[in-house]
């Protein structure tokens, strides 16, 4: 696959003219794989029902033809390339045995093996063109064009690409940045959740870093370019992205590991039973006879119906459940897993902030209604996610707000609005009382807007800053209790004077520590937490869920970084997570499950999972019934195996009745088939329970 640096945003020609990710995602029947299986499949499908009722022998004939072509046209041409390089694989294999099967008359077997692996072969297509369409899309996050401030003070619109170390511009609110590097001038709240994964806007002031394909909130900025555009870090998580998906060591099912001695042996004992009656005097009918005998009965069939069944029927039982699974080599990968790492923003929490206490301060004339309906009028017109929970939280009480005039925000301090006849401000105590809107005394300055996370995250268990005075005793001692449990404290002004805090969080998730646990039982070590966010809210979440080993403040090279030293050690690493932040990571695991209402477009295509209700419980269950589809994946394969051992020493030490042949064949065909059925019961799911790590 052709590098996807090589369309960075240098060479796009126009912003506006780039589609947006999911309009240029590969067509499914744009690939000729997919085209051939289905065409083979709808054929196969016509062709089963008149061979059952006794149709014409003639147009029976023609559409197991057309099966024969449509679906071994893709695999045949594999087959031969494969001859070409002196090597010999299943595919071609299947293609003869087929053929071998429709020259002794089993021409239902030969169609239905053909289906299989052409059906096979166009899975595997469309799971690569969509990890490539998905790793391009990443590129639609940094904008196409800057503007660039020149030395005489004037602008330039420029493509950002084209942007070198040292030059200056400017972002306006609403505006991507254009490229790593400082802030010279101006505050906004900058959107850095697609590199961090923190859950709300951080402040900006000069002198701090900001990040390409990063949202400027509110407030212009004054950038220096302190990279070259192709050295971003939103290009380098492309980069990886690729460099995990060509170098992750292809996992191939059971069977695939051992195709190549397979094929070869079987291709071997075929022409030795054919070649040798004919060496003792055999007439060439009946050596020929006895050789395709033996190609069906030894033809891995029932070997590969032993495999897909029990996996397939898992990928539709956790599908059921809410659980994408994308394909069935995935499904066997997630039962090996035996470490954990999971993301915080979005995984482990829900990644929406929400209003979690509401604290009235005596003497101020309001009740809880009262202070949320206050603040909710005031913060309506602001567009800031801590805004939209306060306001939101207002609608689900069903409070009738009013209107508010005169609102003005101002980055970094809070916001401003006349309801009511009275001011009202809502900010962090700190701002507040650093911008003297406290009529009370002993304010400590410093500190963010409401909107900011530097007096506290919205994750539970974060404060970064210790206490806030605002000289009102009561009102301290609420914002300090609010933020030692981990909440985000809100100051609510009115008139200058405080009448109550606001505490706003992050809310974890109802079944995180229960998930949290049941993988550590899978894994057999404890989970590990990679995050973007600080180390204090971090580990106070990890506190909540049982998990003692935290990785914080982490970039996306460093989640990469993590789970290459783990697969380094001989873990198989599951990841867990939601945000582009996370997507190199759910590359380069062994596994990567993506959380589906909050994931990120590139986390969904990248990950081998996706948890589409955003039931993270899911998670160890999925786990669980992948143990349970690989055990009966050893099971049908002994039976398979069996089988064919049985057969095919009738068929080499006796006088194997072909019908009889046929019958083993097609019943040891059928009976691993039902046995991995049995995976799409309720029963496989509910019975998936947690169970302690064990090799399977």
């Amino acid at each position: 696959m052709p590098s996807v640096l090589d369309r960075r945003p240098a060479q796009a020609a126009a912003a506006a003219s780039r589609p947006a990710p999911s309009r240029r995602r590969t067509r499914i029947l744009a690939l000729p794989e997919a085209r051939w299986a289905l065409a083979a499949l709808v054929l196969f499908l016509i062709a089963l029902p008149l061979d059952v009722l006794g149709g014409p022998a003639w147009l029976r004939a023609s559409l197991y033809a057309a099966v024969y072509l449509a679906g071994g046209w893709e695999p045949g041409r594999e087959g031969l390339r494969a001859v070409r390089d002196r090597t010999l694989d299943v595919d071609l294999l299947m293609v003869v045995a087929a053929l071998g099967a429709a020259a002794v008359g089993q021409v239902l077997d030969g169609a239905l093996l053909i289906v299989i692996f052409a059906t096979s072969g166009a899975l595997e297509a469309v799971a690569t063109a969509r990890t490539a369409d998905s790793v391009r899309g990443l590129l639609d996050l940094a904008p196409a064009t800057a503007t660039r401030i020149l030395p005489d003070g004037g602008e330039e619109g420029v493509p950002a690409g084209s942007l070198t170390v040292g030059d200056t511009i400017l972002v306006r609110p609403g505006e991507r940045i254009g490229a790593d590097g400082l802030v010279l001038d101006g505050s906004g709240d900058v959107d850095q959740a697609t590199i961090t994964g923190e859950p709300l806007p951080v402040a900006k002031q000069p002198g701090d870093e900001v990040f390409a394909g990063t949202v400027n909130g509110t407030g212009a900025l004054h950038v220096r370019v302190g990279r070259d555009p192709a050295d971003s870090v939103i290009a380098r998580i492309v980069t990886m992205v690729e460099e995990a998906s060509r170098t992750k060591a292809p996992t191939q099912l059971f069977i695939e590991k051992i195709e190549q001695r397979y094929s070869i042996g079987m291709v071997v004992a075929t022409l030795t039973v054919f070649a040798v009656p004919l060496a003792l005097g055999s007439a060439v009918q009946p050596a020929l006879l006895r050789a395709m005998a033996f190609m069906i009965v030894a033809s891995p069939c029932a070997v590969v119906l032993s495999t897909m069944p029990p996996l397939l029927s898992a990928i539709a039982n956790a599908g059921r459940h809410g659980v994408l699974v994308k394909s069935a080599v995935v499904m066997e990968r997630l039962g090996r897993i035996d470490a954990v790492a999971l993301d915080k923003t979005g995984t482990l929490t829900e990644g929406t902030p929400r209003v979690t206490d509401v604290r009235p301060r005596s003497g101020s004339g309001l009740d809880a209604d009262g202070l949320l309906a206050l603040a909710a009028a005031a913060e309506h017109p602001s567009e800031h996610p801590l805004a939209r929970a306060v306001v939101r939280a207002a609608r689900d009480r069903g409070l009738v707000l009013a209107e508010a005039s005169a609102f003005t925000s101002v980055p970094g301090q809070g916001i401003t609005a006349t309801v009511g006849g009275h001011t009202v401000r809502v900010g962090s105590p700190d701002r507040l009382a650093s911008t003297g809107a406290l009529a009370v005394s002993g304010a400590r300055p410093g500190g963010p807007e409401a909107g900011s996370t530097a007096t506290g995250s919205t994750e539970t268990g974060d404060t970064e800053t210790g206490s806030t005075e605002t000289g009102d005793t009561e009102t301290d001692d609420t914002v300090q209790a609010l933020e030692g449990e981990g909440r985000t404290a809100v100051l609510v002004l009115r008139d200058g004077d405080p009448v109550g805090v606001l505490g706003i969080a992050d809310r974890l998730r109802p079944d995180a520590k229960a998930t949290v646990t049941a993988l550590t039982g899978l894994a057999g070590r404890p989970a590990v937490l990679l995050t973007g966010d600080n180390g204090h809210a971090a580990r106070r979440l990890a506190g909540l869920v049982g998990i003692t080993d935290v990785r914080a403040g982490l970039l996306p090279q460093d989640k990469v970084a993590a789970v290459r030293e783990w697969e380094a050690r001989g873990r198989r690493v599951l990841v867990v997570g939601d945000g582009v932040n996370d997507a190199p990571a759910l590359a380069a695991a062994h596994t990567g499950i993506a959380m589906g209402t909050v994931g990120s477009d590139l986390a969904l295509e990248t990950a081998d999972a996706v948890v589409v209700r955003d039931e993270l419980a899911a998670v160890p269950a999925t786990v669980a019934l992948s143990r349970r589809a690989r055990r009966l994946v050893v099971q049908n394969l002994v039976i398979a195996g069996s089988f064919v051992l049985a057969l095919t020493a009738w068929d080499l030490f006796g006088t194997l009745p072909l019908p009889l042949g046929v019958a083993g064949h097609e019943g040891s065909t059928v009976i691993v088939g039902l046995n991995g059925l049995r995976l799409l019961r309720e029963r496989a799911w509910t019975g998936s329970s947690p169970a302690p790590h064990r090799a399977v």
